[in-house]
């Protein structure tokens, strides 16, 4: 019985070397396939900005500036340079961390980005946790009682895949902002506030954000759960006499895990783009803004820190929930 018990330690072991094993290269290989995706994006967003863009030189020094000063400004900023050399150049300062300067404020393109991700991804962050929990309380009562809250994540779904964030947003400030005055209709957000400060600016865009986000996140949560919870494995576990509580925290949570966390991954990512127009409602001082004004303005080293942020959030983001799903789901462990 000894040697018996030493033989299965020593095949799990095995088993877990070799999934970890293959869980380092399969990152590895994420990684690689991550940095290919930044540097197709890069370069496809710089080089679309110089065909799209009018004169960015004449933009800068005004339209009243000679010939003379535009071509001085061109040069100080290689564009008189062929495109594919200035790519060359920027990438190869990018990839020591300088992403250059503004072009219209000379502001450090790190500095700008610095100054206003921890607003943006403070706010994703604690919508998504928010969402996560309250999505996976609503969708596993509404897969197990199967009553009101079952119709009530349905219908609340269907409600908010209807109505977009920024109109929640819009109405969340006219009545509690301006009208009640509960909270600030525009941030206080600056730098040396108080925590204070953050939370109120922030808690209508997170409520905004969780109410547009959470009945979605449950109803495929719920589905997941129906899912395994009529599978051959639960009505084995039934007969054996294990309690409910436990089949349902212990196995059925854990084999519908993987698809609720790829549909909040897809909703973060979503988040990212709509969070643009909320940061705009609540004047929050995020990405947004700046993507939205650099964008405009044709300000390309700006602009390209922003989809490298972007970019690269997405990228880990999908990473982390690969691994996490892999660590859940056994079969992707033994594939």
């Amino acid at each position: 019985m000894v040697e018996g018990r030493n033989r299965f330690s020593t095949t799990s072991a095995t088993e877990s070397t070799l999934w970890s094993t293959r869980m380092f290269s399969f990152i590895l290989k994420r990684l690689f396939s991550g940095i290919v995706v930044l540097l197709t994006v890069s370069a496809l967003t710089f080089f679309l900005l110089y065909f799209a863009g009018g004169s960015i030189a004449r933009n800068i020094v005004g339209d009243q500036a000679s010939p003379e000063q535009v071509a001085a400004k061109e040069v100080e900023l290689g564009l008189d340079q062929p495109l594919i050399a200035r790519f060359a150049s920027w990438l190869t300062s990018a990839a020591t961390g300088d992403l250059g300067r503004s072009w219209f404020t000379s502001e450090p393109v790190a500095q700008a980005l610095s100054s206003r991700i921890p607003v943006t991804m403070v706010m994703v962050v604690t919508a998504m946790l928010l969402i996560g929990i309250l999505a996976a309380l609503l969708g596993v009562a509404a897969a197990v009682k199967r009553g009101p809250i079952d119709r009530a994540v349905q219908v609340s779904a269907i409600i908010g895949d209807s109505i977009p964030g920024f109109v929640i947003g819009i109405v969340l400030v006219t009545l509690l902002a301006i009208q009640l005055k509960l909270f600030p209709a525009t941030s206080t957000i600056a730098p040396g506030v108080g925590v204070d400060a953050w939370i109120l600016s922030l808690a209508l865009p997170v409520l905004a954000l969780v109410l547009n986000g959470v009945a979605g996140g449950a109803q495929q949560i719920r589905s997941a759960v129906i899912k395994q919870l009529e599978r051959d494995y639960v009505r084995t576990l039934r007969s054996r006499g294990i309690s409910e509580n436990e089949i349902l925290f212990k196995h059925v949570l854990r084999s519908a895990a993987p698809a609720g966390l790829t549909v909040l991954s897809l909703q973060l990512i979503g988040m990212l783009g709509g969070v643009v127009i909320i940061e705009a409602i609540f004047a929050l001082p995020g990405i947004g803004p700046l993507a939205v004004s650099s964008t405009s303005q044709g300000d390309l080293p700006v602009v390209m820190g922003v989809v490298i942020y972007t970019v690269a959030v997405v990228i880990v983001v999908n990473l982390v929930v690969d691994v996490i799903n892999g660590w859940l789901n056994p079969k992707v462990r033994v594939s």
